[in-house]
């Protein structure tokens, strides 16, 4: 996110990093900010922007303010000095949620840089190779035949548990995982009803959350979802469902995988639901309340939070080359589990943690790539295989390969 960052502040009066708590936002602006004023523990704020709001803006350039949100005429405030002033790298602004859409506010059209922050990739923890370049892959170029060490079902599935968040890189693996669960009890306690401002029953948030580590990788539809999480305590609406989901995307603790929408040469339609994943699997261990040992006894849940994991991967690397994410499956059956689009083209990339389903992953993409009107989105730049183990190559019919423990953005 560093040269990320920099790049922003470059072409833009203000930057706004969102994501969900824990990912280092507010360290990751303090370190190109000038100065900084922190709006959730600064008892001087709400009195300035009673009396006097431009004190809340002075500072040396970039000027960082910090979990802006919980005061929301601060984003007017600041557009409307970044329009007096003319000038790019003036603010940036962090938050862990976003304010209800309800809330009037100019939009920031053409002042604000808006980045978003999620949890570490495997890259960026020291647990992948960098062998290949997400980029370097949609550019064409030929990929080298490696044979990285193989990592155990065991060691993928401490992974995903642990998760990519930078507070418990050292932490030991139980005290990580506690981590998380901890982080979801305060999500379903506290933070939805800080978002929302009214109270919500918890015990229905962590059912909902326990139904999302169910449905991890699937277009479970709200009536799914609603059926799902209706128990013995009490059966939950429809609208309460879509109501919590609605917060909990807010506070970016789930990062749902929008379908993709294109034009296919054939009569097949595609799909709109999106794919449920949180904004990192170790949640969804930690919804199911899952241990590693488990997570490898059960190979078609492992598998999912594997997709899960590389989806996540995926999704940052490709925003570092301006690439959007999404999923594929239309009315025959045909189905991608992940779609990067580009400017000038896109990705078709299939997710298997195991080499025996290399085979199949490969048809599926041949098969989809050809019904898809490139007239429409642009040709199709690479087709990927992304695996948990193996080697890295090229195949015959043009279909890469590609270990996600060597891949980078």
């Amino acid at each position: 996110m560093d040269p990320v960052l920099q790049a922003a502040l470059r072409r833009s009066g203000a930057v706004l990093i969102q994501g969900a708590k824990g990912t280092g936002k507010t360290s990751t602006a303090e370190q190109a900010a000038a100065s900084q004023v922190r709006v959730d523990v600064d008892p001087r704020v709400e009195l300035f922007l009673e009396t006097d709001p431009s004190q809340v803006l002075l500072g040396q350039v970039p000027r960082l303010i910090d979990e802006w949100q919980r005061q929301l005429k601060l984003w007017d405030l600041v557009r409307r000095e970044v329009d007096d002033r003319k000038l790019p790298g003036q603010f940036i602004l962090t938050g862990s949620s976003t304010p209800d859409t309800t809330v009037p506010r100019h939009s920031g059209a053409g002042r604000f840089a808006i980045l978003n922050l999620r949890p570490m990739t495997l890259w960026e923890l020291g647990l992948s190779s960098g062998d290949y370049r997400l980029d370097a892959i949609r550019q064409g170029d030929e990929l080298p035949v490696t044979s990285p060490e193989p990592l155990s079902t065991m060691h993928w599935a401490e992974l995903i548990a642990r998760g990519g968040w930078p507070s418990v890189l050292d932490w030991p693996l139980d005290h990580a995982m506690d981590y998380v669960s901890d982080y979801l009890a305060l999500t379903a306690d506290v933070d939805i009803a800080q978002a929302t401002g009214m109270r919500r029953d918890p015990a229905k948030v962590r059912r909902l959350m326990v139904s999302l580590g169910r449905n991890t990788g699937s277009e479970a539809s709200i009536s799914t979802l609603t059926q799902d999480t209706s128990g013995q305590v009490a059966n939950l609406k429809r609208e309460t469902i879509s109501n919590y989901l609605d917060v909990l995307q807010r506070l970016m603790v789930v990062d749902p995988l929008p379908a993709w929408q294109t034009t296919l040469r054939d009569s097949a339609r595609l799909r709109k639901a999106p794919k449920w994943h949180f904004v990192d699997p170790s949640m969804a261990v930690a919804a199911l309340q899952a241990r590693p040992d488990q997570l490898v006894a059960e190979p078609k849940t492992l598998g999912l939070l594997f997709e899960s994991l590389a989806t996540r991967d995926l999704r940052i690397y490709a925003e570092t080359g301006k690439g959007r994410i999404y999923h594929a499956r239309d009315s025959a059956g045909r189905e991608i589990d992940v779609v990067i689009e580009y400017p000038d083209g896109w990705v078709a990339c299939e997710i298997k943690l195991g080499m025996g389903q290399v085979e199949q992953a490969a048809a599926n993409l041949n098969r989809f790539a050809a019904v898809v009107d490139t007239q429409s989105v642009g040709p199709c730049l690479a087709k990927l295989v992304v695996v948990g183990n193996g080697p890295g190559y090229t195949r015959k019919d043009g279909v890469k390969v590609v270990p996600l423990a060597s891949l980078r953005p």
